[in-house]
């Protein structure tokens, strides 16, 4: 029973008193209608479409042994080793470049540093068509880097429509991701920490060896691991670029689209689907819950 205060509008209950309608027995409903939109997205559009992907992978000639098999093909071999060299070339040129650029923006501030930093974080805004469009632009035939080694040699450069195009491509609009983590995270660094070690002697690149880098190992990790993945998946600019490209996305379209081959195109895509999350399952058990933060 409630007691009631003189001259207040509130009841005062005593403690450990359930309130009417919304006890112990009503929490399980009222988390299950709270999570229920959620869980029908999630099954109409992620999980229902994912088992009928995995179903038409496994509904061709050779059953469920397609997910073993498909690789032994030499043309998905070859696709599946040059995406998974790219993408690891992209992750490490990419977390190079950004590091030295993050940390640089962090540390120094000068006239125009912010337009700097949004000029970078510009390919953020761009699809990977426009990426790839931009691409052509800079090394294609009628490119820029071409124009410019016709005029010094009589011969033109051009490699927009090759693995060194996309790699470039990829490369340019991975920076914008990854740098923006590593300079979250440089802002964090204690720089009395790099003073105290430079005051007793430490050169500098044992200071960015055994101070800074391991501050931004989380960091790099979770960048690295969303770049890798990125790149695996990527399909827009190397469709732009050339159709002939072999990489996996490129020749699960080709499958898909020019062969009508749909179980092998089913079975290569949930091979990427699984590199790619084991990827990201490996940085998240090293890096922590940062790796979802960073995306």
């Amino acid at each position: 029973m409630s007691t009631c205060v003189q001259g207040s509008p509130l009841s005062v209950r005593p403690a450990g008193h359930p309130r009417t309608g919304r006890g112990p027995a009503t929490e399980p409903l009222r988390l299950a209608a709270l999570l229920a939109p959620a869980a029908v997205v999630f099954a109409a559009f992620f999980l229902l479409p994912l088992v009928r992907l995995i179903l038409i992978g496994a509904g061709g000639a050779e059953g469920w042994a397609a997910y073993l098999t498909t690789l032994a093909d030499p043309g998905h071999l070859d696709s599946l080793i040059s995406t998974l060299a790219l993408s690891a070339g992209v992750t490490l040129v990419t977390l190079a470049v950004s590091t030295v650029a993050g940390l640089f923006l962090v540390r120094h501030h000068f006239p125009g540093h912010a337009l700097l930093v949004a000029l970078l974080t510009f390919p953020l805004a761009f699809p990977g068509v426009v990426i790839g469009f931009m691409v052509i632009m800079l090394a294609g035939r009628q490119g820029l880097i071409g124009t410019i080694t016709q005029a010094l040699t009589g011969g033109k450069l051009v490699f927009a429509y090759s693995m060194a195009g996309l790699f470039l491509g990829y490369v340019y609009f991975s920076i914008p991701r990854v740098i923006l983590t590593v300079m979250a995270a440089a802002e964090k660094l204690d720089p009395r920490l790099e003073e105290a070690a430079r005051s007793l002697g430490a050169p500098p690149w044992r200071v960015v060896a055994d101070l800074i880098l391991p501050a931004l190992k989380p960091a790099l990790i979770s960048a690295g691991a969303l770049c890798f993945a990125t790149s695996m998946g990527a399909f827009g600019t190397a469709f732009t670029l050339a159709t002939r490209i072999n990489v996996l996305p490129m020749t699960i379209y080709t499958e898909f689209t020019l062969q009508a081959n749909i179980a092998a195109a089913a079975a290569l895509s949930v091979l990427l689907g699984l590199i790619t999350w084991a990827a990201l399952a490996v940085a998240r058990s090293v890096a922590g819950t940062s790796v979802a933060a960073a995306g």
